[in-house]
């Protein structure tokens, strides 16, 4: 078995029947007459390093390598030995110590991507010829990157594709949480029919998982699921379609078209409402959510949670949810606005949270708001103790916790 001169390695370094594998592959697997463009074999490398794997830094050396190779073109032709000093190499490393250098050559030795071709004293030379042409060299042999030229393309091919599969699925979960996000939120404040508020926390328990870096297979998932969630608000919008393509028929045909809705009842005579607000003076007395803590209404209204885009850490966070909810619940713009004008903005965001926690058990969000800002115009309504009274059915807290 003959694997040529120069293939064991110099001094106390082993051999090992890898190493003698590899320089019989280097030897006998290059095509005849084969060359590649060295500086496209590395780019593909680059951008392949995952699968075999390199670092930044082994890649760094294997380029100044590779500069000392006097052919833009690999070629067996032209001898693959190149045989650079540590020093010269360190130098085109952009200055790496002499222990880094020697760490990222054995990095690349043990990827397959480059042979030693130690000489007898393990320095790096070549003899040339009395006309200057090098007849032997002792140093670092890049064969076996021409004998894995393709190899190595194939690879940097798969990790574009993968590279584009993956950018692609993002793109395509970006635009279903853009859709549905504001898909719900029109049909939310259009008061179209439909269980929005569990479509919105199907919603939200899709994207609040998705990780910052996540694999294609875990992306496929999460956009299947987004996917399932658009189908369901997509059929809702197609009956509000079907119903309002009925309503102008009936309309054309002459028929009368009575509305119903679950607090109809309360907008029956809304000119006579906004005349009653601008009359009656705003309430003075109420007093103010802020005496309690953010924490403690949280753990009095806990539902409110899950309709928030990230988190409530805030009077802010909280305000802004609430007018969101407002609208899952279907309470009308002017019940809203009738509330926040008798109680403020940071009262009615908790007297809204309350409402949510214990929508099961009421008819009419809105009439029941309604209710309650009358009587708070009456000097009849106290927001702690509807904190309490959410406090005592959750079970959160001990009453003497709170404090005004």
């Amino acid at each position: 078995m003959q694997i040529g001169l120069g293939a064991t390695p110099f001094g106390g370094r082993p051999m090992t029947l890898a190493l003698v594998q590899a320089n019989r592959d280097s030897s006998n697997k290059v095509e005849e007459g084969k060359s590649v463009d060295k500086w496209q074999l590395y780019r593909d490398l680059c951008e392949a390093k995952s699968m075999f794997p390199l670092n930044d830094r082994a890649l760094a050396v294997l380029s100044a390598l590779l500069s000392f190779y006097p052919d833009n073109e690999l070629s067996d032709e032209n001898g693959l030995v190149v045989f650079p000093s540590n020093k010269q190499l360190s130098l085109r490393a952009h200055g790496m110590p002499g222990t880094s250098l020697r760490r990222n050559l054995t990095a690349l030795i043990n990827a397959g991507l480059i042979l030693r071709r130690d000489s007898p004293n393990g320095k790096r030379y070549a003899h040339k010829s009395r006309a200057g042409d090098i007849e032997e060299a002792f140093g670092l042999s890049l064969a076996p990157l021409l004998t894995r030229a393709n190899e190595i393309a194939q690879a940097a091919e798969e990790v574009r594709f993968e590279a584009s599969q993956l950018k692609r699925t993002r793109e395509r979960i970006s635009l279903q949480r853009r859709d549905i996000s504001k898909l719900i939120e029109v049909a939310v404040e259009e008061g179209v029919e439909g269980d929005w508020g569990n479509l919105w926390k199907r919603f939200r328990a899709v994207v609040d998982v998705l990780p910052r870096r996540a694999s294609i297979i875990e992306l496929e998932v999460i956009l299947s699921n987004l996917e399932a969630i658009r189908a369901d608000v997509d059929n809702l919008l197609i009956k509000l379609d079907n119903v309002q393509n009925m309503d102008a028929n009936e309309h054309q045909n002459g028929q009368q078209h009575t509305e119903s809705k679950s607090e109809s009842y309360f907008e029956l005579e809304p000119a006579l409402e906004r005349k009653q607000r601008e009359v009656q003076p705003k309430m003075k007395n109420v007093e103010p959510a802020r005496g309690y803590p953010l924490g403690l209404i949280l753990k009095a209204c806990p539902d409110i949670l899950d309709y928030a885009a990230e988190d409530i850490a805030s009077w802010r966070d909280l305000m802004k949810t609430a007018a969101k909810v407002r609208g899952f619940l279907g309470i009308s713009p002017s019940a809203y606005e009738d509330a926040l004008d008798v109680l403020g903005q940071e009262n009615a965001a908790v007297v809204i949270a309350c409402i949510l926690q214990r929508s099961n058990y009421i008819n009419s969000a809105g009439g029941y708001l309604r209710s309650l800002t009358e009587k708070a115009r009456a000097g009849e309504f106290s927001v702690g103790s509807m904190l309490i009274a959410g406090l005592k059915t959750n079970g959160a807290i001990a009453l003497g916790r709170i404090s005004a």
